[in-house]
């Protein structure tokens, strides 16, 4: 339940960034990962550097991230305080990596049609994951570099209960910030651009700038994720970051859900989460009871994708459909006509 609970923080964060671009303002992002790689960056490799020149180590990135780890792991185990500001340091860098690494890598491709734009950021977002990949002065690359463990002062399984905890008073957070933007003016934008652009225009909206700042305040959340994500295993790996993990599966999670809908974006998360854990904590089971010719494993990969193509063909608007955008105005003229019924 707690690993479900986990999981479920971290993709509903950036299932979250997704439904802001994708589900309100219909810019197919296929390049997620990209943002969540962006939080690993900021954890790996600036915070990581940050603390090398503050302790004067010496060596490379993977040698001293070991060393640095022991140093300040051992601070943090007698003064909790220091671990709380490398948290909350680490999110901000975070969050302003991502919110630059989105609207510079949209620039380029930000006039494009949907399908166009959405294999450039695919493309970009692979580049990018290869570049971080091989080289290993980066953030070690396929080496992987070790991060300070912020909840040192916590003993044994309290540990991740703890981190459990505040990965959901976060997600929370995220969930308040993106609930109160988007049924906003700014979300109704987002809908207008997402159903007909050139009307979008026509009323003297600029659709290259919306598009630019939806995907860097998108990215910018999915960052978060990406950086909580890397304190949680304590190091910072470039395959912890794949296309399949951090961009296809929680567009499956929004579509299940709901797109323009971030009760349904949760519920999604949830529902995927749970069915995927299940499958990896009772894989021989599922494949002793059902005389599978292979691991249980694989059978998540089948079931969804076969559960993405019976949505997109039966039930479009997920789980939960999306409802009209109420703001304070509209609110305002629907209780004058109701006073006057």
């Amino acid at each position: 339940i707690l690993t479900i609970i986990l999981w479920f923080g971290f993709y509903a964060i950036v299932v979250l960034s997704l439904n802001i671009e994708y589900g309100y303002g219909g810019i197919p992002n296929f390049g997620r990962a990209l943002a969540v790689l962006m939080g690993g960056v900021a954890v790996g490799g600036l915070m990581n550097r940050i603390l090398i020149n503050i302790f004067k180590i010496s060596g490379g990135i993977i040698e001293a991230s070991g060393t640095v780890k022991s140093i300040v792991n051992s601070i943090i185990a007698e003064k909790p305080i220091l671990g709380i500001i490398i948290l909350l340091a680490s999110l901000g860098l975070a969050a302003v990596l991502g919110w630059v690494s989105g609207a510079l890598f949209i620039l380029p491709s930000a006039k494009l049609s949907e399908d166009y734009l959405a294999i450039t950021l695919l493309a970009i977002s692979e580049v990018t994951y290869l570049i971080s990949y091989y080289n290993v002065d980066f953030i070690g690359g396929y080496y992987g570099v070790s991060i300070p463990d912020v909840l040192a002062f916590i003993p044994g399984m309290q540990r991740i209960l703890i981190f459990t905890i505040i990965l959901l008073l976060i997600t929370f957070g995220c969930y308040i910030f993106v609930e109160k933007l988007l049924n906003s003016p700014y979300g109704r934008v987002l809908r207008a651009m997402r159903e007909n652009e050139f009307v979008t225009k026509a009323y003297g909206k600029n659709v290259m700038m919306l598009r630019v700042k939806t995907v860097a305040l998108g990215s910018a959340l999915a960052s978060l994720a990406g950086a909580l994500y890397s304190f949680y295993s304590v190091n910072v790996i470039a395959t912890s970051f794949s296309r399949v993990e951090w961009t296809f599966y929680p567009i499956l999670m929004l579509l299940l859900g709901g797109a323009g809908n971030n009760a349904g974006a949760l519920l999604g998360a949830l529902v995927f989460v749970s069915t995927k854990i299940l499958l990896i904590t009772y894989k021989f089971e599922i494949t002793s009871a059902l005389h599978l010719p292979f691991q249980a494993v694989w059978l998540e990969y089948i079931l969804f994708g076969v559960a993405m193509l019976l949505i997109l063909l039966y039930k479009p608007e997920g789980l939960i459909k999306e409802k009209p955008i109420f703001t304070k105005a509209v609110k305002k003229i629907v209780k004058a006509k109701q006073n006057q019924k």
